[in-house]
């Protein structure tokens, strides 16, 4: 029953969506069509109300309370990459607070923050100015036509949530850098990756020069590569794999782990002792 909720609410929304487009827009739809369409929009909002019903009762009698009950019910109803793409904006949000404070995310004291965005922020702020420029463009341009205002506000907002992705981009790779404790490293990009590693699987670390990565998250034959502007210059080996998810949900197993530091030898120093200590222990005579 979710999965048929869920192909029917995929199927109808975009034509909702197209139909209030042409009502602002000024086109004229024929009554008949209109009521039928609204009156299939209304019978997918009844089946989505009576799916989240039923799945938030099943949670209630599993013993969980109202406000965990419908938490659980919306992970159930909710696909989990939209649940990511959701989660993605309010981090990003939070994160640009956080470049605001000039503060980071996720390094605790005694932590060695190891940063990656130096290299990417210049090309990220030309973008920015040009999705910038491209909006007022476009909209000295709608006016210019004469557009509906209700369209042309809807292309505003589109347009300055493009501004406000770059910038939540740019924030969220500042204050969300690489960061090594006595316990593990983690590996990130933004809001979109997040890799911990213990310390005790590395079994060395080494500079390289990668150019050409094939994205900016990329497995491969259970090499993973955590790129930026195509290039990574640090290899972690692992004695074991490890599980990464991707930014949309994907599981993959990697046992090297490949990304980028603005300072690669600094991120080789925090990590060498850990790489050095590993052998030591497995050469020493077990009692």
């Amino acid at each position: 029953m979710v999965r048929t909720a869920r192909r029917v609410m995929y199927a109808v929304m975009p034509a909702e969506l197209l139909i209030v487009v042409l009502l602002i827009s000024g086109v004229a739809i024929p009554t008949p069509v209109l009521l039928a369409a609204e009156s299939l929009v209304a019978a997918v909002l009844v089946l989505e109300a009576a799916v989240f019903w039923r799945l938030f009762a099943e949670e209630r009698r599993g013993g969980l309370g109202r406000r965990a009950a419908a938490l659980a019910t919306a992970r159930r109803l909710v696909p989990a990459p939209v649940r990511r793409l959701m989660s993605f904006d309010v981090k990003g949000v939070a994160s640009l607070g956080l470049w605001v404070l000039r503060r980071r995310d996720g390094v605790p004291p005694g932590a060695t923050a190891v940063p990656y965005a130096a290299e990417q922020t210049p090309m990220q702020l030309v973008l920015l100015f040009v999705v910038a420029v491209e909006t007022m463009a476009v909209e000295v341009l709608l006016r210019a036509l004469g557009v509906p205002d209700a369209l042309r506000i809807a292309v505003l907002v589109l347009d300055l949530y493009g501004v406000l992705f770059c910038l939540m981009t740019i924030a969220a790779c500042v204050t969300r850098p690489h960061v090594v404790t006595g316990g593990e490293l983690r590996i990130r990009y933004g809001v979109y990756f997040d890799l911990r590693i213990p310390r005790e699987l590395i079994v060395s670390v080494r500079r390289v020069r990668n150019l050409g990565e094939p994205g900016v998250v990329s497995v491969r034959d259970g090499r993973l590569a955590v790129a930026v502007g195509s290039q990574t210059n640090v290899v972690v080996e692992l004695a074991e794999p490890v599980v990464a998810v991707r930014p949309l949900g994907a599981r993959v197993e990697a046992t090297e782990v490949r990304f980028f530091a603005d300072d690669p030898a600094s991120a080789v120093a925090a990590l060498q002792d850990a790489a050095e200590r590993r052998p030591a222990r497995e050469a020493s005579p077990k009692g």
